[in-house]
């Protein structure tokens, strides 16, 4: 079952807020930069080319992978910050060209019968070029904010709130209509600046005062309304938690905030970690949709204070090991590491391991003899799907050089579509992750592994240097360690991504069969 029109509408003052807020400051400040530097630029070319140029190649890097590339270069920091400069770069180079092109556009004769006239440069800029480029100008701004409001519907996955977390969070649970409405309202918002600007510069040309201080006020009230609407939601949401919770058991005033990537099971553990945390009296805020690098990253620095990871992921990712070892060994060795080098304390196994599995249908392994991983050596034209981050780990090399695998097509799709895509014959194979539940339900089998090439993927519960210093955190997610094995797991996430039920009532299967 999706989700319905209400809670959807309900979460919009937060998003587009967000949204808003992110968009706005973008463009402001890609305006404040671009114009100066296009003005100097249409009047030196030694400036244009090299200020162009750099514009260009920003754009060229996809918008994903330059908010991704912030969070690094700001030691881990997510939200705003990372996303707030991804999309200025985004919006500089429009805005930028077109001044260039409509100031050098101006008839030469028009600025010699200026400065015929008596006026100054300065004068003859302001009075007579920039009016006469203006056209052109807006047409750069209209572009810029098209493209910035689009744009940041990809700040999700760096912790920033926006219309994103309904498009990315819908993909992963296959709710289409929270992918459509996000769509819908980042489209409707785009247009509305993009008219909105159009309405303030046609009442301008057009001498129309009244129309054009209308039009002025729209653009400045508008998104005014809607972060503050955000903000009183925010602030409204966060009191009712912390009211519903019971008395404050040492946490503090300092809320508690949870991280998750971007697929359904970690969103179910967050909405169980949420819950366990706010029945003991904490002030809970959440942090979807991160990716793998970020959410540790954030982690580190203290931009969340808790999340579930899995050893193999860590052993790869942070630990840069090469062939895994025993999966006791490996916790052990990955829960030392990452207390003495980051400060983060594992507090332990939840009770499942969430691995990779190569898994084909059960018609295909049966028409070609297949009962291990080795087995694929001999189909012709294999294809291969697997999240875009798995071909690029350690364990695929593992898998392909250790069994064979060389002429195999590697097909990187999302989580969401990997399971339907083997099904339905697109791809041969795919890297399942063997707690879903399509697996069983799609009537998959997960080859054996008996060269080992895939690491065990224990999921344990991380918490943060800071998160450390507050007993409370650990004392409130205590009673969840080794309380979550692979068949609870897999029911929950089924009610999810089978069922069609919301996250809240995946994690309901988990709460309750923890407290029973």
């Amino acid at each position: 079952m999706g989700e319905t029109l209400g809670p959807l509408i309900e979460r919009l003052p937060a998003f587009l807020g967000g949204h808003l807020q992110l968009s706005v400051a973008a463009i402001l400040t890609a305006l404040a930069v671009s114009l100066p530097l296009g003005i100097a630029a249409a009047r030196n070319p030694k400036i244009a080319a090299p200020a162009l140029t750099v514009a260009s190649v920003m754009q060229t890097i996809p918008a994903l992978a330059l908010l991704a590339l912030m969070v690094p270069l700001l030691g881990g920091t997510i939200g705003f910050a990372p996303a707030f400069i991804a999309l200025t770069l985004y919006g500089v180079l429009p805005v930028l060209r077109n001044t260039i092109v409509g100031l050098q556009g101006v008839d030469r004769t028009v600025r010699e019968a200026a400065r015929g006239i008596g006026m100054s440069p300065v004068q003859s800029l302001v009075q007579v070029e920039l009016p006469l480029a203006a056209p052109t100008i807006i047409a750069g701004v209209r572009t810029a904010t098209v493209w910035v409001v689009g744009a940041a519907t990809l700040a999700t996955p760096v912790g920033a709130t926006s219309l994103g977390n309904y498009i990315f969070s819908g993909l992963q649970t296959r709710s289409w209509d929270m992918v459509i409405f996000g769509c819908v309202c980042s489209a409707g918002l785009a247009i509305l600046l993009d008219q909105l600007i159009r309405a303030l510069h046609v009442s301008a040309e057009a001498r129309k005062p009244l129309q054009a201080v209308l039009a002025g006020c729209a653009v400045v009230v508008i998104p005014a309304a809607a972060m503050s609407g955000a903000a009183l939601y925010v602030s409204d949401e966060r009191s009712g938690a912390f009211a519903a919770g019971s008395v404050d058991a040492g946490f503090g005033d300092d809320e508690v905030i949870v991280g998750a990537k971007a697929f359904t099971e970690q969103y179910i553990i967050a909405e169980v970690l949420e819950a366990r945390l706010e029945n003991a009296g904490a002030e809970v805020r959440r942090r979807d949709n991160l990716g793998s690098t970020v959410v540790f990253d954030a982690l580190v620095s203290g931009e969340i204070d808790v999340y579930v990871d899995y050893t193999g992921t860590l052993w790869n990712n942070v630990l840069q090991r090469g062939a895994p070892v025993d999966r006791h060994l490996m916790y052990a060795e990955v829960s030392s590491h990452l207390l003495s080098q980051y400060g983060v304390l594992t507090l332990g196994r939840l009770g499942f391991e969430n691995a990779y599995g190569i898994a084909v249908r059960r018609d295909f392994a049966e028409v070609n003899s297949l009962t291990s991983i080795a087995d694929l050596a001999r189909v012709e034209d294999l294809s291969i799907g697997a999240d875009p981050e798995f071909f690029v780990r350690p364990e695929w090399e593992r898998v392909r050089d250790g069994y064979q695998i060389t002429g195999a097509e590697e097909r990187s799709m999302d989580a969401a579509f990997m399971y339907g895509a083997v099904r339905d014959g697109a791809v041969d194979a795919i890297t399942a992750y063997t707690t879903d539940g399509r697996i069983d339900a799609f009537d998959l089998v997960i080859l054996e592994d008996p060269l080992g090439a895939l690491p065990p993927y224990d999921a344990v519960l991380l918490l943060s240097p800071q998160a450390v210093q507050r007993p409370a955190i650990a004392r409130a997610l205590a009673p969840l360690i080794g309380a979550i094995d692979a068949d609870l797991m897999r029911q929950a996430n089924a009610v999810v991504d089978l069922e069609r039920r919301s996250v809240g009532e995946g994690a309901d299967v988990i709460l309750q069969a923890v407290e029973d």
